[in-house]
């Protein structure tokens, strides 16, 4: 029987999107901060927005080619910052609040419709609930989940730069499984990739699988070849996960 339901954050409980403006957005941002601590970039914002996002391309390459995750402290003067001479010790101690800063504000953040609604009816179901989230932030799924109203439907939360896992490695989904005391065969994952969320439940032995679409599933899913994992079922509307548990997991629907 399935009795744990775990969610992706970004792109499936939450519709997320970036643009040119979120873009310009952050690095403005970006740029006051480092100048109110004394950090001077020393270049044009045309400049600093390249380097910024070499030094972002350059992290994600190593991130998702290894399937691990760095904390803030490390990511920003190794990674995004490694182009301009920051005071390093400065930089490591306002890092969480730039990688806050960063998802808040580079991606356009938002609760899915219909999220709440579909919490609240598994939960009248008795089903548990957790979230396993690939985010370079400390923090931000936390507070994000709190400003959305619905941290208290979570029994565990867990991210990857607490955990230094990134899905899709089985080690993010088998710390989740262990601080839920709960066994694979018993979950079903909810997200909006194949590449992270569905092989990587998949391969963790997770009992369901469950795809989303969102802005991020076609550029994440770009390399996924066509003899991939795939989600026992695709949905549209996330309120539509409630009704397809109860036809095949019975046993928790309301009678």
């Amino acid at each position: 029987m399935l009795t744990t339901v775990l969610f992706d954050m970004g792109g499936t409980l939450e519709d997320i999107w970036n643009n040119d403006t979120t873009r310009a957005q952050v690095m403005a941002r970006l740029a006051r901060e480092l100048r109110a601590a004394g950090l001077e970039p020393g270049c044009s914002m045309e400049e600093f927005d390249r380097r910024v996002m070499e030094g972002v391309r350059a992290y994600k390459q190593w991130s998702e080619r290894v399937h691990l995750e760095k904390k803030p402290e490390e990511i920003w003067p190794d990674y995004y910052l490694r182009d301009f001479d920051f005071d390093r010790q400065v930089l490591e101690s306002m890092a969480e609040k730039l990688a806050n800063l960063w998802e808040v504000t580079f991606y356009h953040r938002e609760l899915r419709a219909g999220a709440g609604e579909m919490l609240q009816a598994l939960k009248d179901r008795g089903y548990r609930i957790g979230v396993i989230s690939n985010n370079a932030s400390l923090y931000n799924v936390f507070d994000v989940l709190e400003q959305y109203g619905i941290r208290g439907y979570m029994e565990d939360v867990t991210v990857s730069s607490v955990v230094g896992y990134r899905k899709p490695h089985p080690g993010i989904f088998q710390i989740a499984l262990r601080q839920m005391q709960v066994t694979a065969a018993e979950c079903v994952y909810v997200g909006d990739t194949v590449s992270r969320d569905i092989i990587g439940s998949k391969r963790a032995g997770f009992g369901k699988s469950v795809q989303i679409g969102s802005f991020l599933s076609a550029q994440k899913d770009a390399q996924v070849g066509a003899d991939a994992e795939r989600p026992d079922i695709i949905i549209h509307d996330i309120r539509e996960l409630v009704d397809w548990l109860d036809e095949i997991n019975p046993e928790m629907a309301l009678s």
